[in-house]
């Protein structure tokens, strides 16, 4: 059984959290280390944004600050994240690596399997999104929102048809970088107020088809779960679904400045957040 390494960075600002992900890319395509998977959350609460999308036409900035929310652009496409409520995973592996097939779409299926296993070990039935119609499949390429949950992705995550995780993925330098989130609550009033609409009823018309295609763990549980909970139920999940088995590790000195450097200058810079 092959080892990777599992680190648990608990809650951290928006720029360390996409500045670790892209180092430990780095670091696993230099060799310095296996394959990672990655726990953490956020503070503050923040609004990530996909590679490619748009502030000035998508984001309400003002609406932002006045929840005093981070904002951060992720290094990974798709649309945009709510961090509150959640435990956030990564996963961090080599192209090459045996498991890993070339095509993304399957990639997404062998470690969205991890994610599958933890969901059914908090005894959630969930299911891989496979989009089966034309209209589907148009619907990925097009989105209508620029909410992250508002439509599953192939072999993303459903509870009873509504998304439970989101994920994104990117590929740099042979290494492919997933990550995504694991949703215990969701604040639908303020995911709403972040974004601009052309009027108030496409807003309120948008929230109330929101709630038919998303559901966070906690709606779905009798008794609800801890953070902590969730957190070991993925790390088993992984492991099971992926047929490892996870090593604890933790940043030395020397790696913790070269994270928080690239925080600084990458991540936490308008040029990178608001493509300037």
């Amino acid at each position: 059984m092959e080892t990777w390494y599992c680190i648990d960075s608990g809650n951290k600002s928006p720029s360390y959290n996409m500045a670790l992900d892209e180092k430990l890319m780095n670091w696993h395509q230099e060799g310095i280390i296996p394959p990672v998977i990655r726990f953490y959350g956020w503070q503050p609460a923040t609004l990530s944004l996909g590679y490619f999308q748009r502030v000035e036409k998508e984001i309400n900035m003002e609406e932002v600050k006045r929840h005093s929310l981070g904002f951060v652009r992720r290094s990974t496409g798709g649309r945009s994240v709510l961090h509150d409520d959640e435990l956030t995973y990564s996963v961090i592996v080599s192209e090459d690596h045996p498991r890993m097939p070339e095509s993304v779409t399957e990639a997404y299926r062998i470690i969205s399997e991890g994610l599958l296993q933890g969901f059914r070990l908090l005894d959630l039935q969930a299911e891989f999104s496979i989009p089966k119609t034309d209209e589907e499949k148009m619907a990925l390429k097009q989105p209508r929102s620029s909410v992250c949950f508002d439509a599953p992705s192939w072999y993303e995550l459903v509870v009873e048809g509504r998304k439970v995780a989101g994920s994104a993925q990117t590929r740099s330098k042979g290494v492919i970088l997933q990550h995504g989130s694991i949703i215990l609550s969701i604040d639908e009033e303020k995911l709403f107020d972040l974004f601009n609409y052309p009027s108030e009823k496409v807003r309120r018309r948008m929230q109330q088809s929101f709630s038919k295609k998303a559901v966070a763990i906690n709606e779905l549980l009798e008794v609800p779960v801890s953070l902590a909970d969730v957190k070991e139920a993925f790390k088993t999940g992984f492991e099971k679904g992926l047929d490892i088995h996870l090593e604890s590790f933790q940043l030395n000195k020397e790696q913790e400045q070269e994270v928080l450097k690239l925080a600084s200058e990458k991540y936490e810079q308008d040029r990178w957040n608001y493509k300037l």
